[in-house]
């Protein structure tokens, strides 16, 4: 369904002559014009993380002309950020990162305002926080905070841009809780639903590429200038799905859950049978709490497969366990055979790896919260000792 909605700002009455040459080529696009940048000139962003997807959003909103940017982030700038956190310098390392967007807007549009939060965002905070934003961008780490962003911009009824990077994979959509009249109204909820989640891994367990970085916080500021300008096709009621490492992007329709069409939609579809294949391609592998591992060992005959990168493994190895990186089980799952139990750290790799190896039909088991999980239950000295048959892995 084509989605067109109103502008959400109206529009200073003129730029000043510094900032109409400075923003020339915006005016020049026909879609956007003058109008259009008196309207970003108007706006007020709030911007949630100073990040990895905190990072280009401000860069790119701040060039774009908005006039007024609120910058919510607690934390400091630390060397290990500045492979994707494209706004920090080497010389901002233990400085507030909120600090190096109040540069950036000075270097790239004098007349941006950038309201400074050196705070974590929490329920009792955002009324303040969020004052007088037109719109508010999630960057933030971690899906507690993202919840409560959630929330704060449901009861506003204003709309938030949302995006995800984790490894290689993305995600960019839009939440708006009470949209103009004839457009959906999606929320969080929709795409991931409490408790839905789980624990999900920080960058530094898994990774990140810098690079998709760039261009999901890109594509979160587009969002973001669309909504305001009131052009364009927003990604309300679509999920664009980014898989870096193979160049693809595609769309995922995405229907509030109160929306009664979509209640029919889903009763009327045909449901296909589902083959034994089909089962272990759809149903996510099974877990194992730390507590019955030994026993589990015991009674399948499975062997120990740790997926974690070498330097992982060498700093906190999992004893008897065949250490083949997720990469390489992804690569080729039929080439290990079962049954085996998959090891990470705290069990999200884990998890794709053993679907990948049912898909394939191999039967595979997560040690549920991975090895933080099982350091924690218990000692070291307690590893079980594995079925003798190490599983074969490809080379």
């Amino acid at each position: 369904m084509r989605v067109t909605l109103p502008p959400l700002v109206d529009p200073v009455a003129t730029l000043s002559d510094d900032e109409r040459r400075r923003t020339a080529r915006h005016t020049s696009l026909v879609a956007l014009g003058d109008v259009g940048q008196r309207r970003l000139r108007a706006a007020h962003v709030a911007v949630v993380g100073a990040g990895g997807l905190g990072s280009p959003v401000l860069l790119a909103l701040a060039a774009a002309g908005v006039g007024t940017l609120t910058v919510i982030d607690d934390d400091v700038v630390e060397v290990s950020n500045l492979q994707r956190q494209v706004m920090h310098r080497h010389r901002d390392a233990g400085a507030a990162k909120v600090a190096s967007a109040q540069r950036v807007a000075a270097d790239l549009s004098p007349e941006t305002t950038v309201v400074a939060r050196t705070e974590r965002l929490t329920a009792a905070t955002a009324d303040a926080a969020l004052a007088g934003a037109d719109l508010v961008i999630d960057g933030s780490d971690t899906f507690e905070t993202r919840r409560v962003v959630a929330a704060a911009t449901e009861a506003r009824g204003i709309p938030l841009v949302w995006g995800t990077v984790q490894e290689f994979d993305g995600q960019v959509t839009v939440f708006w809780s009470r949209p103009p009249h004839g457009a959906p109204a999606v929320v969080l909820d929709d795409l991931y639903p409490a408790g839905s989640t789980g624990e999900v891994p920080t960058c530094a367990q898994v990774g990140v590429l810098g690079a998709l970085c760039l261009q999901v916080g890109s594509l979160m500021a587009t969002e973001a200038v669309k909504l305001i300008a009131g052009i364009g096709e927003p990604l309300l009621g679509r999920v664009l799905v980014i898989d870096g490492l193979r160049a693809r992007q595609r769309e995922v329709p995405l229907r509030g859950r109160g929306s009664d069409a979509r209640l029919r939609d889903r009763a009327s579809e045909p449901r296909p049978a589902r083959t034994e294949k089909a089962a272990r391609t759809l149903d996510p592998a099974p877990h194992v709490a730390p507590r019955d591992l030994a026993a589990h060992l015991e009674h399948t005959s499975s062997a120990l497969l740790d997926v974690r990168e070498p330097a992982e493994v060498a700093g906190q190895p999992f004893p008897h366990a065949r250490t083949v990186p997720l990469a390489q089980v992804l690569r080729a799952p039929t080439a290990v055979e079962g049954p085996v139990v998959v090891i990470c750290q705290v069990g999200m790799r884990a998890q794709r790896a053993a679907d990948a190896l049912r898909g394939a039909g191999i039967d595979a088991t997560v040690l549920h919260g991975g090895v933080d999980a099982w350091l924690a239950a218990g000692s070291p000295e307690s590893y079980p000792q594995p079925h003798p048959q190490s599983p074969r892995v490809p080379a």
